[in-house]
C-alpha cells in the first residue's frame, strides 16, 4: 500500500464495514437508523467474510477483492435493482436513502478492485534483494564509450 488511492480506498472500505456495523447494531436492537439490513443474519456474515476482505486488501492480494465484490454484489444485487425500478416508476414518495446506501456497496468493490488491478506498486519477492530492484541509483550507466560486447570475428 505505496499509494494514495490504495489508502482511500482501504478507508472507504472500512468506513462502509463500520456503517453497515451501526446499521446491524440498530436493527438488532429495533430501533430505525438511516437504512436497514435486507438480511440481518446474511448482513451478519457478510461484516465478518469483510474484516477478513480488508486485511487481504491491505496486503495487495487479489483474492481479498474478488471474494469482496462477489459477496457485496451477491448480498445488494437484487435489492438495488428493486430500488432502481421503484424509482424509475411514478411513484414520489419514495425515499432514496435505501438506494444510495445499497448502491455504494456496490459501487465500493468496484473501486476496489480497479485499484488493486491498476496498481503497479508490488511488493518484492523478498526483502533480501529489495535494495536491488528497488535502488535505481546504483544501476550501471552506459554511454557511447561502454563495450557491448559486440566483438566480430575474422
Amino acid at each position: 500500500m505505496k499509494s494514495l488511492a490504495n489508502w482511500l480506498t482501504v478507508m472507504f472500505m472500512g468506513m462502509y464495514f463500520i456503517f453497515r456495523i451501526i446499521v446491524c447494531a440498530m436493527a438488532y436492537d429495533g430501533k430505525e437508523f438511516i437504512t436497514q439490513p435486507i438480511d440481518l443474519k446474511v448482513e451478519i456474515f457478510i461484516l465478518f467474510v469483510t474484516l477478513v476482505c480488508i486485511i487481504l486488501v491491505m496486503a495487495r492480494i487479489h483474492l481479498g477483492g474478488i471474494v469482496y465484490c462477489v459477496a457485496y454484489w451477491g448480498y445488494f444485487g437484487a435489492t438495488v435493482i428493486n430500488q432502481v425500478m421503484n424509482v424509475s416508476s411514478i411513484n414520489p414518495m419514495y425515499d432514496g436513502i435505501d438506494l444510495i446506501a445499497n448502491g455504494l456497496g456496490m459501487v465500493l468493490p468496484i473501486i476496489v478492485i480497479m485499484d488493486m488491478i491498476i496498481d503497479k506498486s508490488k511488493a518484492p519477492v523478498s526483502k533480501k534483494s529489495e535494495w536491488f530492484y528497488t535502488n535505481s541509483k546504483y544501476d550501471r550507466e552506459y554511454d557511447e564509450r561502454a563495450d557491448k560486447n559486440n566483438y566480430k570475428l575474422l
